[in-house]
């Protein structure tokens, strides 16, 4: 089984691939649900070696319909990936009527190539999720990542063992959102997945020791100023150890 550890900064990639893990989705702002990360950051993130780096083609927050702009940023920011080395994007085009927009995400695919492509949870938002599948399937996509249109994989599953058999081997499903060292056990007994995605987060707290804690660089819905979640070795470590895998 493929571990897939969903992480936003070069430190996140360093504990994955300490603990043990397959590959990255390689992301920037997780408060969002991932957007594209910096040129900087895939850069800095493609030097560490011996861990595949998918990187997150999103623009920005919020839903899946993207106007012409943001399209073209979209296809700047996959080239950029390919130049940097990655070895797969991530992506996601919805119509406004929930459907999978095959136009736009057949473009990105081919300009994708040979990259890896991996769908992602913007499935979770799509009106018929096996019609969804299946034209991501004629696609050609190689994975798609849900949750099976729940708030976490665990809630999803019924879903999700329906579109495992529909998918049979055309395309992975890879289960993803809400798993943790408690309930991936019963996620991979249920599915039997090929590959599996989770975040691994853990408060880290500021090396500031001066505080103003009156003033933020956020708008009012904002994360504290001098903490911040990052990718823990320990935590991938206990996901990857429930599912049955010895842990050297």
């Amino acid at each position: 089984m493929i571990y897939e550890v969903c992480v936003d900064s070069v430190a996140g990639v360093r504990a994955a691939k300490a603990a043990g893990a397959d590959r990255v989705e390689l992301c920037a702002d997780l408060l969002e649900g991932g957007i594209t990360p910096s040129l900087g950051m895939t850069r800095q993130a493609r030097a560490v070696d011996g861990i595949r780096i998918h990187v997150m083609i999103r623009p920005r927050g919020g839903d899946f319909v993207f106007d012409g702009d943001e399209f073209a940023i979209m296809r700047a920011d996959i080239e950029t990936a390919k130049l940097e080395g990655a070895d797969g994007v991530v992506i996601g085009v919805l119509t406004a009527d929930g459907e999978i927009d095959t136009e736009r995400t057949g473009d990105l695919l081919s300009l994708a190539r040979p990259l890896s492509v991996t769908f992602h949870r913007a499935f979770d938002m799509t009106s018929d999720p096996l019609r969804a599948l299946k034209a991501l399937v004629d696609l050609g996509v190689d994975r798609v990542l849900t949750s099976g249109q729940e708030a976490t994989v665990l809630e999803g599953l019924p879903l999700l063992t329906e579109l495992f058999k529909l998918a049979s081997d055309r395309i992975v499903v890879m289960p993803g959102g809400g798993i943790t060292s408690r309930n991936v056990g019963r996620v991979v007994d249920v599915l039997k997945p090929k590959e599996v995605h989770f975040a691994a987060l853990q408060p880290v707290s500021s090396p500031m020791r001066f505080h103003r804690p009156h003033v933020f660089m956020g708008g009012e819905l904002r994360p504290p100023e001098y903490d911040r979640l990052d990718t823990s070795m320990d935590a991938v470590h206990a996901i990857m150890a429930e599912t049955g895998l010895k842990i050297s």
